[in-house]
Order: C-alpha cells, then sequence, then structure tokens
C-alpha cells in the first residue's frame, strides 16, 4: 500500500515580503519524512481569504493530508480559521473547551483574557483540536486539514502532539555519498545507478566548499535492504567519496 500523500500550505504576507524566514515547511518535511507521509507540495500564499479557501480546497482534495501554517492568531489578520471553515462547509464560533483552554492558560499567568485573545477560540463546528503547550492557543484538524501556528516553536509543539495519530507509512531512508567532483562530470554514471536500481532514487547536490566544487550524492528508499545495496553501487561507482 503506498504511503500517505501530504501538502503543506504556509500562509502569510510576512513570508512573501521576505519580512520573516520560512521554517515550518523544513521542519515539517522532516518529520514526515519519519512517520511516512510523502510530501508532495508546499505553497506559500498571502493573507487573503479568498485565495486561502482556493487553496485549501484544492490541496485538501489532492493529498491525504494538509497541514497549514500561520493565521490563527489575535489580530484582524488571522483569518485562516474563517478560511478553513468556509473552504470545508463549516459554521465558526467560539467554542467552549477552546475557551476553557485559554481561559486557564491567562488566569494562570495573571493575564487578561481579552477580547482579541478570544478570537483564538474560535474553531469550526466538527474540528478536533490540536493541543497547544507553548501558549495555550489551540490548532485544530477539520476533515483532513490541519491548521496549525506559524511563530515556530509552537508550530513544533503542535506538530510534536499531531503527528503520532496520523497513520502513516513506510519511512523514507537515505544515505549520503560526499564526493569533490562538481556535478556535471558525474550525471552520466549517477544516471546509470538510478536506471539500475528502479526502486530508489537518486540524487545529487552541488556545492562549493573553499574555492572547489563537490557534489553530495543521496540515495533514498524504503526498503532499508534495496537501500544498502543502492549505497554500495553507490559507493563502488564513487570511490573517492566520504
Amino acid at each position: 500500500m503506498p504511503n500517505p500523500t501530504a501538502a503543506i500550505l504556509i500562509i502569510g504576507d510576512e513570508i512573501l515580503t521576505g519580512r520573516t524566514r520560512e521554517g515550518n515547511a523544513h521542519f515539517l518535511a522532516g518529520e514526515l519524512v519519519k512517520v511516512g507521509i510523502d510530501l508532495r507540495q508546499i505553497r506559500v500564499i498571502s493573507d487573503d481569504h479568498a485565495t486561502i479557501v482556493a487553496a485549501v480546497r484544492e490541496l485538501s482534495a489532492g493529498h491525504d493530508h494538509l497541514f497549514t501554517s500561520g493565521g490563527i492568531g489575535p489580530t484582524h489578520d488571522d483569518i485562516t480559521a474563517d478560511a478553513v471553515a468556509e473552504a470545508f462547509g463549516a459554521a465558526l464560533d467560539v467554542r467552549e473547551d477552546a475557551r476553557e483552554i485559554l481561559a486557564a492558560h491567562y488566569a494562570a499567568r495573571g493575564t487578561e483574557f481579552t477580547p482579541a485573545r478570544l478570537r483564538m477560540a474560535r474553531i469550526p463546528d466538527g474540528a478536533r483540536l490540536i493541543d497547544n503547550p507553548v501558549s495555550g492557543a489551540p490548532g485544530f484538524s477539520l476533515g483532513n486539514c490541519h491548521v496549525m501556528a506559524g511563530v515556530p516553536n509552537i508550530f513544533q509543539a503542535m506538530v510534536a502532539g499531531l503527528l503520532p495519530g496520523l497513520t502513516g507509512g513506510q519511512p523514507l531512508l537515505s544515505r549520503n555519498w560526499m564526493v569533490m567532483v562538481p556535478e556535471a562530470s558525474i550525471a552520466d554514471a549517477l544516471r546509470a545507478l538510478a536506471e539500475a536500481h528502479p526502486a530508489l532514487g537518486f540524487g545529487s547536490y552541488p556545492f562549493v566548499q573553499e574555492g572547489h566544487y563537490g557534489t553530495n550524492l543521496v540515495v533514498r528508499g524504503t526498503d532499508a535492504v534495496a537501500l544498502e545495496a543502492g549505497y554500495a553501487a553507490l559507493q563502488a561507482a564513487f570511490p573517492e567519496g566520504k
């Protein structure tokens, strides 16, 4: 049975304008590899309601899972919950379990529970809460769409709580072999390796180190025995590597 598939939707004008460096997709991609969920697409869009609705509908329909990051905070431009609710045809309002979580969080810190903060308790009907052990405000899963915060440490904490409850597949394994030669000079030999091992994926990633060209060669697969055979063939083809 093939692994489940996923897309990541990053929402935020601050990413598109270069104000904030995006790292959540990079983090989640690495975590999905570990649990056998195959990431097929990463998309970055603006804080525009219609754009979010359209992207959520398209990506959730085309993948087993859609993970979103950003736009669920207390400010006027945090509109992800509204857009996801519309995309799935669900009503949106303050939900009592989410409100209680936030009220307890702010009470424990002696912080006022303002109307702006109450916005973060607005959850679509039928959604399941995603725990937020960092700042209290929960994310949620609606259908196959998992809506999480954009702040990196909060996003990572939500992912840690969410992924164990999802059904994955075979984790993607990989081995790396570095050679200090230009990528172009090994392209033909690498193509021959890929053709000889069709169950594996072979990739080449060039770099420059102290003025010298090199290439990281990576072999990937879900079968450990096949992976080691492919890796041995890679080493034999490029014995000058390490």
